[in-house]
């Protein structure tokens, strides 16, 4: 599958499901679930959930951008950044939820709202890319639908992510990682392999994390 075969209007579902996916995963964590370690090496869940809150903040600065053609940064620093997921342990589990809650749905508003033109003005990625504000919702649907996995809580999987999603993102991550062969195997578990993530595939060469 090439890029090409991955449509605006599939993305803007992907990253309305995976929101859905990422709020039903921490409905039912409570203080100590929110403190228990996720799939990620030394994030805690609420290390992830703070990560994911502030990308759509930071997204939301790019729709900002879009909409208005003043230059708006998704962080101001990579210590910005940082300062973001470094919050998420000294907030409560309620915090967290209105945090991951309110940002969702602000950076939906604000994506809604953006015109058929302001689809097209150029942004600038964390990664220095320049792109469409098409764009803006597969980068969301990215985060919410792998990392509403990495929570750990096997409420969701990927196996539970859309199809089209999983084959979108198999095709992203190989041409990134420069592969043109891929193991056999259910889709959610090569998607989990190419990811970084724990995967049953046998025999598959080990791969660092992405994303």
């Amino acid at each position: 599958m090439t890029g090409a075969a991955r449509t605006f209007a599939d993305a803007r579902a992907w990253a309305r499901t995976g929101t859905e996916l990422m709020l039903d995963a921490v409905a039912g964590l409570d203080e100590a679930g929110f403190s228990a370690p996720s799939l990620l090496p030394q994030w805690t869940r609420k290390h992830l959930v703070a990560h994911v809150a502030a990308n759509a903040d930071a997204l939301g600065n790019l729709v900002h951008w879009a909409a208005t053609g003043e230059e708006t940064p998704m962080y101001a620093s990579a210590e910005e950044r940082a300062a973001g997921i470094a919050k998420g342990p000294a907030l409560s589990a309620d915090e967290l939820c209105s945090w991951l809650t309110d940002s969702a749905h602000k950076l939906a508003a604000g994506l809604d709202g953006l015109t058929d033109e302001q689809w097209q003005h150029e942004v600038v990625t964390a990664q220095g890319r320049t792109v469409p504000a098409t764009e803006l919702p597969w980068m969301r649907a990215r985060e919410v639908c792998v990392h509403a996995v990495d929570l750990g809580s096997d409420v969701v999987t990927f196996a539970d992510l859309p199809k089209g999603f999983l084959t979108a993102l198999i095709a992203e991550i190989s041409a990134k990682r420069g592969l043109t062969a891929l193991p056999g195997g259910p889709l959610p578990e090569v998607a989990a392999w190419l990811a970084g993530r724990p995967h049953s595939l046998a025999d598959a060469p080990e791969l660092g994390p992405w994303l």
